[in-house]
């Protein structure tokens, strides 16, 4: 059967879409629901939940790292969170494979929602984020997906406060805070430093994007904090 040119038009159209829009889907399961932690999980946080996180999560991270075209991220079809109880971390990320530990769940003190909608944001970063190609210590790559929770709002009380820390890739918190330091310098700093670790990274990058050596940043960021 002759299909008519306008639906032909029309399925031509839908199938260059398809190939160029670079959709991921989201998924999440609970393995260890009969757990304190997976039953605790379901109850308060929820998987439909947790896959509404992780698709608005990558939307925010493509944002931040300035990112609006599915050809300038890393190439990613698909991610999913996986509830367990075998890992030590409170979660963990392979590939677009994120594992949430049910234990760090049964265990947490408080809003246990909002922290793994936190901790989605985290380890989703870690999904979009460049590591200069294995290069990039991993204080740079943790404070990296910090900042990115910390500029969602979603940063918690038991934090570091700003000008807190010994050294500028210390990780996490520390480490974010310094970033959004260095992000209010220049804004978008972030972003441009996110796209330069896609072929590498050095300490020079700082120097780069700021005009300023990455340990100078430190001390001016410490300074402005009282030390």
């Amino acid at each position: 059967m002759k299909l008519p040119a306008a639906v032909i038009a029309v399925s031509s159209v839908l199938l260059v879409m398809a190939a160029t829009s670079g959709a991921v889907t989201f998924d999440a399961t609970n393995s260890v629901a009969s757990t304190d932690g997976g039953a605790r999980f379901d109850r308060e946080v929820g998987v439909d939940y947790a896959k509404q996180v992780l698709s608005d999560a990558s939307s925010f991270i493509w944002g931040t790292f300035n990112q609006p075209n599915p050809e300038d991220r890393k190439p990613v079809d698909s991610v999913a969170l996986n509830v367990v109880d075998n890992i030590s971390a409170p979660a963990q990320t392979s590939g677009g494979a994120i594992s949430l530990n049910a234990q760090y769940v049964a265990g947490f003190q408080g809003d246990v929602k909002t922290e793994v909608t936190g901790v989605l944001y985290h380890e989703t970063t870690h999904v979009w984020q460049w590591d200069g190609q294995g290069q990039a210590n991993g204080g740079l790559i943790e404070g990296i997906a910090d900042f990115v929770r910390l500029r969602a709002g979603l940063a918690p009380d038991h934090w570091r406060k700003a000008g807190q820390g010994d050294k500028w890739d210390q990780g996490y918190d520390v480490t974010a805070r310094f970033l959004d330091y260095c992000d209010s310098l220049k804004q978008g700093f972030v972003a441009e430093l996110n796209g330069k670790m896609k072929d590498g990274y050095s300490d020079g990058f700082f120097q780069d994007i700021l005009g300023k050596d990455v340990q100078q940043l430190w001390q001016d960021y410490k300074a402005q904090y009282g030390g």
